[in-house]
This record gives C-alpha cells, structure tokens and sequence, in this order.
C-alpha cells in the first residue's frame, strides 16, 4: 500500500496583494472613472438639447 500524502498546504497560498487592481494600474481606473463620468454628462447634455427643441415646436 501507499502511504497517504501529509495533510499540509500542496501549494503556498497566494499573498493578499495578488488583487484586481494589481491586474489593473489604477490610471486606467481613473481614465475609466473620467471616461464614464463625461461621457454621461455628455448623454445628459444632448437630451437637454432634444428636450429643448421639442418645447420650442
């Protein structure tokens, strides 16, 4: 018979600072956040516009 292999860790476990914004530089995050952020204000502004121009018919 074979021995059963010992009960400890197979594989070390991986440090806490292996995260997503590891994966990601956080000046993406902030483009993605500035990217985001006026391409709503520029959604808002051309609704703004059409809401206008049907007021004025």
């Amino acid at each position: 018979m074979t021995e059963p292999e010992p009960q400890g860790t197979a594989r070390p476990e991986r440090p806490a600072e292996n995260t997503m914004e590891e994966k990601f530089p956080r000046a993406l995050w902030v483009r993605l956040i500035i990217y985001v952020a006026v391409g709503h204000i520029f959604a808002a502004f051309v609704y703004l516009l059409f809401e206008l121009g049907a007021q004025n018919k």
